[in-house]
């Protein structure tokens, strides 16, 4: 093996021990145990998927095992956070440094053995995307690593061992993508002070629409499309707010919106309990009223 061979080699062998003190075993539902990263020094991230019973337990680096709870779970996201009774983790280098076509390595800790790994490249960065598990994701990577038996909630590391994603099976039926540092760590954030994650709700029924040619100019943007509300909660929070069947729904909180998909993003957790700024046209012309976001249940 010649010299810069050798040297790659090695490379990819410490990312994987410098990721691997940080990457947990979670041994959290009847079938095989899989994979969770060092969040704080007394917290996992994981994928929520596999959390399916009370009696958790965590496989450490050096070979302990400790007792964990669920310290918030987000079934949309595919995310959970479990805490241990005491602080004995190494937490996470993390980067949100992130390119097409970048060398990365998928890591897992699935049993007693020791760390797991595949490797590839960063096929692409997509997103937002609303999941089938019903929530959103504002960015996805998708990788040609190997997603093992196990190596669901487990890192997505660059070739310095930082931790880039968190790797699960559980968005997307038959597939593997990876959450990105930047968007797993903020609803890790999330369940670590909620508990859960807050989504809007408007209580209403809409379809993409294209909107009028003169009513485009009235707005004074290009927006091609808005969505017409076809249906309102009785006393709902969009029927409280004053919509009207019949209004094309433009944008809210100034952002315009013109699929289902754009409606489910603007309404966040940071919407909820708060009056918002609803576009809409009616009859051709715009008007703006308030609307007070509910909780979805």
């Amino acid at each position: 093996m010649s010299n810069t061979l050798k040297e790659f080699s090695n490379d990819l062998s410490a990312a994987v021990e410098k990721a691997g003190a940080s990457t947990i075993l979670v041994d959290a539902r009847k079938r095989y145990p899989a994979s969770g990263i060092a969040f704080a020094e007394d917290l996992v991230l994981t994928a929520e998927h596999v959390v399916t019973k009370e009696d958790i337990k965590v496989g450490l680096p050096g070979g302990k095992t400790l007792s964990a709870t669920v310290a918030g779970r987000d079934p949309g996201s595919d995310l959970a956070l479990l805490r241990l009774a005491e602080k004995a983790l190494s937490p996470a280098k993390t980067s949100d440094d992130v390119k097409v076509g970048q060398l990365v390595l998928a890591l897992g800790r699935p049993s007693n053995a020791g760390m797991q790994a595949s490797w590839g490249i960063v096929t692409a960065i997509s997103g937002p995307t609303r999941t089938f598990r019903g929530g959103m994701l504002d960015e996805y990577l998708q990788t040609e690593t190997t997603p093992y038996p196990g190596f669901s909630g487990g890192p997505l590391v660059n070739t310095e061992g930082e931790v880039l994603g968190l790797n699960t099976s559980g968005l997307t039926r038959g597939s593997s993508l990876t959450i990105p540092v930047k968007v797993a760590w903020r609803i890790a954030e999330a369940l670590e002070k909620h508990g859960s994650v807050k989504r809007g709700y408007l209580g209403v029924r809409t379809q993409p629409v294209e909107i009028p040619e003169a009513a485009r100019t009235a707005l004074q943007r290009e927006q091609g499309h808005g969505l017409l509300v076809l249906w309102l909660e009785e006393s709902g929070p969009a029927q409280a707010g004053g919509l009207l069947v019949g209004d094309i729904l433009v944008a809210i909180s100034g952002q315009p919106v013109g699929d289902p998909d754009d409606l489910f993003a603007a309404l966040n957790s940071e919407t909820v309990g708060k009056a918002i700024a609803v576009e809409v046209v009616r009859g051709g012309r715009p008007e703006t009223v308030q609307v007070t976001v509910a909780e979805r249940k």
